[in-house]
């Protein structure tokens, strides 16, 4: 591993952690032959998406990086019955129900078939601004969090858009290319924006399936921003890079959100023939 590689990590926030643990999983994780093999596809934002884990290794993965991050966390780990854990479950679990409609799926060209996710949530007692979903679907939130977002629709819009992550296999693509070398500063941030654009179009157009207000997501990301001119940068913005051109996107894509939601509640959005 080069030196290059260990630099940039280790110059990052704790958000990158898990990158650097999902490489670390993908060593130990060996070869297998269920499902679909690692390769070329066509990503979420219709670029070529290379992925070096199959679904089968993606899911191992995150299965075995969940488990060391929540035995980091264990004594901070609230209780499924805690209030807060209630409000984010089901707020998460909404979104996971609206990832699975297939018409929706054509919509933003998620891929899907073939991958295994094992939906679990937790929500960690920690002052961090910060929340994650790890490949295969496990997520933590920290509460911290849950004091930034005003309502569920805020809340919904951080869900949905790590969610989205997992959905896009993002951090597979990530492991794909740190584990291959080319590790290039300039072109890696570059990149990690394109992967941040698709989860936020990926997100808005989850919230109005799931039955939350996709004009609250725009709303969140600009107090999140107000937070950072503020001094104060959430470890949720450290890797998630904030900009008139991020707000400007997203205020394009909320009518296109609400609009596929309305046209698949009339009917005009339909499965695909044999589904």
């Amino acid at each position: 591993m080069s030196k290059l590689v260990l630099h940039a990590r280790r110059s990052r926030s704790g958000r990158s952690v898990f990158y650097c643990l999902l490489l670390v999983v993908f060593l130990a994780v060996p070869a297998c032959d269920v499902g679909l093999p690692p390769g070329n596809q066509e990503g979420p934002g219709r670029r070529s998406q290379t992925l070096a884990l199959s679904p089968q290794q993606e899911l191992e993965a995150g299965r075995i990086a969940y488990s060391k991050i929540m035995s980091k966390y264990r004594d901070r780990i609230l209780p499924g019955d805690d209030p807060q854990v209630k409000r984010v479950r089901t707020i998460a679990y909404r979104i996971v129900k609206a990832a699975g409609i297939e018409p929706l799926q054509r919509e933003i060209n998620l891929h899907v078939q073939g991958y295994r996710f094992e939906w679990r949530v937790n929500v960690i007692e920690s002052p961090q601004v910060n929340a994650f979903c790890l490949p295969g679907g496990k997520m933590a939130v920290f509460t911290g969090i849950l004091r930034v977002a005003d309502n569920d629709d805020q809340l919904a819009t951080v869900l949905a858009h790590e969610i989205a992550h997992a959905l896009a296999h993002h951090s597979n693509e990530r492991v794909t290319r740190e584990e291959s070398g080319q590790v290039n500063v300039i072109l890696e941030k570059a990149f990690d924006r394109q992967q941040e654009s698709e989860a936020d179009h990926i997100g808005l157009f989850l919230m109005p399936f799931a039955g939350y207000d996709p004009h609250e997501a725009v709303r969140f990301w600009q107090r999140m921003g107000q937070l950072s001119r503020g001094g104060r940068m959430p470890e949720f913005l450290s890797d998630h890079p904030s900009s008139e051109r991020r707000m400007r996107d997203m205020e394009q894509w909320v009518p296109k959100a609400l609009a596929a939601k309305k046209a698949f509640d009339e009917g005009h959005i339909k499965p695909a023939p044999g589904r």
